[in-house]
Parts: C-alpha cells; structure tokens; sequence
C-alpha cells in the first residue's frame, strides 16, 4: 500500500509539471505559433484600451521577447519561488506561489484566488456532503425495493434532477424560500465568525447544487447495486447464511462505490475550482464569480490563475480517490 501510494504520489508531481507546461503553451506559445508578436501579448496583462507606453512597459515586466524556454522556466521558477517584475525603473515583486500578477489591481493573483476559496470550498464540500450520503442512499433503497412505488418516484426524481439546470432550480428555490415565504438568507458568513449562521445561510445553495449531483449518483448506485447484488459471490454470501446487511453493505455496496469514487473525485475537484453557475445565481463571491470578473475585466494573469488552481484541485481529488479506490479494491495496487 506504501508503495502505491508513493508512485501515485510522484505521478501527480509529474502531471502538476505537464499541466503547468500545458497552461503556459496556452496563455503564451500558442498566440505566438498563430502570429501574435511579444507586444501582441503583452496587451493582453494591461486591460481594456492601453495606450502604447503601458504595453511597451509590460512587455519588458514579462520577458515576453525572450525564447519561449526561457520563459518557461522563469514561468516555473515564480510558482515555486516567486518572481521579479521589472521595466526598467521599477520592480514589482510576487512571493511564491506566484500565479501570475494582476496589473489591473496592482496586486499578485494567488492572495486574490485565497480570499475567494472559502466561499467556493464551503460550497462544494457542504454540498457534496448530501448529494453522496443522499444518492447513494436513495440508489441502495431502490435497488432492493426495484420496481416499488419509491423506486419509480426516486428515479423519476432523479431524472428530473439531472435534467434541470442549476439556474432553473436555483432561481425557483430563491424566489419561494427566500424572497417569497424569507425562510432562508443565502449571505455568506465565515465559519470561524459564526458556524450556525454559516450553515444557515448556506443551506439553500446547498440543497441546489446537492439535488443536481444526488439524482445522478442515485442513478448510477442504482445501477450498480442491480449489477452487484446479481454476481455470483453475492449469492455465495448469502447460502453461507451471512445477515443480510452484511450482504448489502459488505459485499454489495463496497463493490458498487469504486465508480461513484472515481466520479465524486471529478465533481468535488471541479467545484473547488469554481461552482460558477451557482455563485452566479445565488450572488457568492467565490472562485466562480471571481473568473467571471476576471474575463469581464480581460485581466489574462487571474484567468490564468484559476486555471491552475482548478488543475491543481482536480489532480489532487483523483489522486485522493485513486489511493480510496486501493483501500476499496486491493486488486488495484497492483
């Protein structure tokens, strides 16, 4: 088990290094391959309608007329060690991480992204906590009561649930139990500064966003457990006179989660790196609402800055489920 979890542990450094090589071949070779000069691209980091003097002078800040590897490493070298910004008669200095620098707001991208990802974080992990205990519930119960009366109304549920977007559900949820009947106050308050005020105002976005993901997990647990509780072992289980919760949850259920693992580790990462749609609609300031600003603003440097935030959270939500998938299913450690 060590073992696989050190290999697993030097696969994601790599895949963080061919991501960043990736992120940089993006925001920087790629206009280059299609015809844009060093002064092309340095317009970009300076916002809307610069004048000349302020794109010459970004040009120089960034290093942008030397070769691409150079570039490159001095890309690196910021996220590890920080970078030095200079035109000539000033230096601004970005401490590591350094993610970029934002020119607009005269400031480095990664405190910008840090203020922002409570919000989001409480978002996705409190969301993520009834969508996995509430699909996977609902799937088991209708798998062993298959073609029951709360079988046909789960799934129909469920598939409404995946079928309405989070604006839809989003906007109806606030205007009944906020606006209308005022049951709930969808204001983000810290959790350090008032837990139970935290969790109440949240709860809405919550159940949201948790009824989107929870009707695709209740399907797909549904349709594991049918598959499962058919194999062969299962019926070997049961004539060795095992209880039947034993059965269920041992055999059955253990063997249906490893899929519903790999694809909570790909939901939970994305939404790290930004639940835009629903901070959108219920108005939370968090990396979702941040990239919008940021791509309203043209301020290249935060783009970019969310970008590797969200690989970096996606690559560490597979490597945690991968090393789940190992305690799970030994067969995979090998």
């Amino acid at each position: 088990m060590i073992t696989f979890i050190i290999r697993r542990l030097l696969a994601t450094v790599i895949l963080l290094i061919i991501v960043s090589a990736l992120t940089f071949a993006i925001f920087f070779l790629l206009p280059r391959l299609a015809g844009e000069t060093p002064y092309d691209l340095a317009a970009r980091y300076v916002g809307r309608n610069p004048i000349p003097s302020q794109i010459r002078a970004m040009e120089t800040r960034l290093g942008l007329s030397a070769p691409v590897p150079v570039q490159f490493g001095r890309f690196l070298k910021a996220i590890v060690a920080g970078e030095t910004y200079t035109n000539g008669t000033s230096k601004v200095y970005c401490p590591a991480p350094c993610l970029g620098y934002s020119w607009r707001n005269e400031q480095p991208v990664w405190p910008l992204l840090v203020s922002n990802i409570p919000v989001t974080a409480s978002l996705a992990i409190g969301a993520a906590v009834i969508w996995l205990i509430g699909g996977v519930a609902i799937g088991v119960v209708s798998a062993l009561k298959r073609g029951s009366l709360f079988d046909r109304v789960s799934m129909s549920t469920a598939l409404a649930g995946v079928s309405l977007p989070i604006f839809f559900t989003g906007q109806i949820a606030l205007l009944l139990f906020s606006y209308h009947w005022q049951i709930f106050n969808v204001t983000y308050v810290g959790i350090t500064q008032n837990p139970l005020e935290w969790a109440k105002n949240l709860i809405l976005p919550w159940i949201v966003l948790a009824f989107l993901y929870s009707a695709l997990y209740a399907r797909l647990t549904r349709a594991g457990m049918l598959e499962t509780m058919n194999e062969d072992y299962i019926r070997t289980a049961r004539a060795k006179g095992l209880p039947e919760r034993t059965v269920i949850f041992k055999h059955g259920l253990r063997a249906a989660l490893t899929p519903i693992l790999t694809i909570f580790g790909m939901d939970l990462g994305l939404l790290f790196g930004g639940a835009i749609l629903t901070e959108l609609t219920f108005s939370l300031h968090g990396l979702g609402l941040f990239t919008i600003e940021a791509i309203d603003n043209s301020d290249l440097p935060e783009i970019m800055g969310v970008v590797l935030l969200a690989s970096f959270f996606i690559i560490i939500a597979n490597m945690v489920v991968d090393i789940l998938y190992a305690v799970i299913d030994p067969r995979v450690r090998l």
